[in-house]
């Protein structure tokens, strides 16, 4: 990759022209097979059309718009002007949709976005896809696409907004360096893998590893043009031979709770998953749904993938119960001890962070116009990039999750993680989702208090909160179990599916 490194090159250009890069499918399970040729193409036309609007290198445009075809024939040919794409959920409502478009010159919208994108002010140009972004397809294609380098922005995405108010991530063209490593190293997809992403391209892991990482190394994957559903999850998996398949945890809890029965004779080598730590009755359950472990990998949109229990046979190690895996090739990642930035002994609890020294694939150098919100990033010396996030690492290099910094909870002197007590609660029988955090308690500092969520069919109340707080305390601790559980029928989420525990707090 080098000062003349064009995005569209990397991703589709330098790809033989009949090779599949997608096979497109609908809710009805009907399917089309996307080559590079193809995609050239219609992108190098589209970013005619662009160029047209008055788009050029460094122009943000953004992206409303769900897995399809006309999705990555967008983002390709905003990339092949130099441009930057701003990825937006479709779950998103008018004002998330605000806080993200600001200084957008366009905004490309499957149809059933543009009512949103009538309540959100500004002058920029909106193209609908279906009739309008065909006709822009008649333009002449591009003669050759803009080289920004490697430095050169190809996207903005926001942060979940987790733990605060979403933050710009500018990402730069090297980053395609590092996608195209865990795609290949984490996820071990093979040539002859059907690689299926059930991600959404509206979030990190979906544009980072169901679009750019396939197409990075120019192998095929599937796109479901559909919603999420347990029936058809399944249909998609069986009819389509899906040998890898990664996704959120949300996704797998999501068919664990379902009353859909796993097709026989499914053809999986690989499950993977991403986003938050999966719990133990998940991974338990899904091993003799699928007949495969799932794998938990670990990082950020400000990162991409760093630390996994990767696939490919160079990296593949021992499967340790609760771990996230090791560093990935290429990272560098360690545990801090909390109150010094000092690497923190085997199996001591500390803050995650990287050594960026040692991380020739990081990335992230700051958020867009947040200084102040950056430099809590990094260490004073710049040493180390701090991710927020805490968890313990052994003496084989293997990282444990605990849980978002700002969600630990402190009680009588005792730091606690909320994932070790929401993953006891999640083994009874009656629970279907549950969260902890901590409340303010006069004696204590803070108690644990659980927000639960029950299957079809349990009856909350007083009975079942005492059974989960006897169940905390001898699954996990005694000192360790939630003084309240409270039944509630939803818990707060990000469009990705991350619990938002501070909305939790802030309820209470």
């Amino acid at each position: 990759m080098t000062s003349h490194a064009s995005v569209a090159a990397l991703l589709c250009d330098h790809h033989p022209a009949d090779a599949v890069a997608f096979t497109v499918v609908d809710a009805d399970l009907g399917s089309r097979d996307l080559t590079y040729g193809e995609l050239r193409d219609r992108s190098a036309r589209f970013a005619t059309a662009l160029a047209g609007m008055g788009v050029g290198r460094g122009d943000r445009v953004a992206t409303l718009m769900g897995k399809s075809a006309d999705l990555v024939v967008a983002l390709l040919g905003i990339w092949r002007l130099g441009a930057v794409q701003v990825p937006l959920f479709t779950a998103f409502a008018p004002p998330a949709i605000a806080a993200r478009i600001d200084g957008v010159k366009v905004v490309v919208a499957d149809t059933g976005q543009l009512a949103k994108l009538a309540e959100v002010p500004g002058d920029r140009r909106v193209i609908s896809t279906g009739p309008e972004f065909d006709a822009l397809l008649s333009a002449q294609p591009q003669a050759e696409p803009v080289a920004v380098g490697e430095d050169g922005l190809f996207v903005e995405l926001f942060t979940s907004g987790t733990t605060g108010a979403p933050k710009g991530v500018p990402i730069p063209v090297r980053a395609i360096r590092a996608m195209r490593m865990y795609q290949e190293y984490g996820l071990d997809q093979q040539p002859g893998d059907v690689f299926w992403n059930a991600a959404d391209p509206g979030w990190a892991y979906g544009l980072y590893y169901a679009i750019i990482g396939p197409l990075a190394l120019g192998r095929p994957s599937i796109l479901l043009s559909a919603g999420f559903s347990p029936e058809l999850t399944c249909s998609v998996l069986d009819r389509f031979g899906v040998t890898n398949f990664t996704a959120g945890p949300t996704v797998y809890r999501a068919l664990r709770n379902s009353d859909v029965e796993m097709p026989p004779g499914l053809r999986l080598r690989h499950c993977s998953s991403a986003g938050e730590p999966l719990n133990p009755d998940v991974i338990e359950w899904a091993e003799k749904a699928f007949g495969v472990p799932i794998l938990d990998h670990y990082g950020q949109t400000e990162l991409g993938m760093c630390v996994a229990n990767g696939w490919h046979p160079d990296i593949r190690g021992e499967l340790k119960p609760g771990s996230m895996g090791r560093s990935l090739p290429g990272w560098r990642v360690e545990v801090l001890r909390p109150d010094a930035d000092e690497i923190a002994g085997p199996g001591e609890q500390g803050r995650v962070a990287v050594d960026l020294a040692n991380s020739p694939m990081m990335w992230f150098s700051g958020y867009r116009d947040a200084p102040e919100r950056t430099a809590e990033r990094f260490s004073a010396d710049g040493r180390w990039y701090l991710t927020g996030d805490v968890a313990s690492k052994d003496e084989d290099g293997y990282v444990y999750f605990a849980s978002r910094d700002d969600d630990v909870i402190l009680m009588a002197g005792y730091r606690i993680g909320p994932f070790e007590v929401e993953s006891v609660l999640l083994g009874h029988e009656a629970v279907a989702e549950a969260a902890v955090v901590g409340l303010p308690d006069e004696l204590r500092g803070e108690v644990l208090t659980a927000f639960v969520v029950t299957v079809p069919g349990a009856e909350p109340g007083d009975a079942l909160a005492e059974e989960l707080k006897q169940l905390v305390k001898t699954r996990y601790a005694a000192h360790a179990y939630p003084r309240e559980v409270r039944f509630v029928p939803e818990l707060p989420k990000t469009p990705s599916g991350k619990v938002q525990r501070f909305l939790l707090r802030r309820q209470s």
